[in-house]
């Protein structure tokens, strides 16, 4: 009788090829966006340059020099100066490391206010989580501007301006924050893993913090971006119509202020063009790396 046999085949698949992690893929989606690359390395060299200006520039930013009011741009005043004759580039880079501050500081209470109270109510649910979510509406609701221009109208001069600034900031806007965690885990909670954390003991704090944030840490990363962007706007907008950063501490913001006046907005462009122009492409840059990164996370993306 005739035996057959078969002999082993090997295989094709490389034994040490192992599937990617969805950290690692979106990585490699992100290194592959090139506007949002380019958009990150302006975003820092803009950072570094803003943060190193008492070793770029030796001007005073404070010093007013009459001689030399509103002088055009040249070797000596690269970007020339404005009315109280202090040099526009040295107030441009001063003004970037408080811009900048101010949108990181805020940013970062903004995340951790609203990624508290969003966790806890999504995950709570029942009477906890009508009560943080009507809270959550009031400030949604509550008159941003308003309440800024009467806080510096009453603090003014008595406290530190810049911190009352970020304090307002920050209190006034986690609630968008908060109603995009609190819906993240509402749906994330409903998970096997969940239940299986549960049945072993875990306590609600160690659920949310080892369970819950790190599923949806993908979104608070790119909803952090999107915030960055928005203090810069709010910094800037109220420091322009002169009730964001103290006038005596230069911030772009404060720089644009001078643009009120038609003979500077109309004859004098290099007073406000300059930070004009760095806030318009930081903003840009900040909404790129937002959506580079909402593109990464995105398993339906295809870049």
């Amino acid at each position: 009788m005739e035996i057959i046999t078969q002999k082993d085949s090997k295989l094709t698949i490389n034994p040490r090829e192992k599937s990617l992690s969805p950290w690692e893929i979106a990585r490699k989606k992100f290194v592959n966006n090139k506007l949002a690359i380019i958009s990150l390395a302006f975003l820092i060299v803009v950072a570094i340059v803003s943060f190193l200006a008492p070793y770029i520039t030796t001007a005073d930013v404070t010093k007013i020099n009459i001689g030399e009011m509103s002088l055009e741009p040249s070797s000596k005043h690269w970007l020339g100066t404005d009315k109280a004759g202090r040099d526009v580039f040295t107030r441009l880079l001063y003004g970037g490391r408080i811009s900048l501050l101010v949108g990181l500081s805020c940013t970062l209470f903004v995340i951790v206010i609203g990624t508290l109270i969003g966790s806890v109510s999504g995950y709570f649910g029942g009477v906890i989580d009508s009560l943080l979510m009507r809270f959550t509406d009031f400030i949604l609701n509550f008159p941003f501007l308003v309440f800024v221009i009467v806080l510096n109208a009453i603090l003014f001069g008595k406290v530190n301006g810049l911190w009352v600034l970020i304090g307002t900031i920050s209190m006034l806007s986690w609630g968008g924050i908060a109603r995009i965690v609190r819906s993240k885990i509402l749906a994330e909670k409903e998970n096997e893993y969940i239940t299986a954390a549960l049945s072993i003991g875990c306590t609600p704090a160690k659920i949310i913090i080892k369970h819950l944030l790190p599923n949806i840490l993908s979104t608070i990363i790119v909803q952090a971006t999107i915030t960055f962007a928005t203090m810069i706007v709010a910094e800037t907008g109220l420091s322009f119509l002169g009730f964001g950063v103290p006038q005596e501490i230069p911030s772009w913001g404060n720089m644009l202020n001078s643009a009120t006046e038609p003979d500077v907005l109309q004859f004098k462009l290099w007073i406000w063009v300059p930070p004009a122009l760095i806030i318009t492409i930081t903003i840009l840059s900040i909404n790129f790396i937002g959506e580079g990164l909402k593109d990464a996370f995105n398993p339906k993306s295809k870049r």
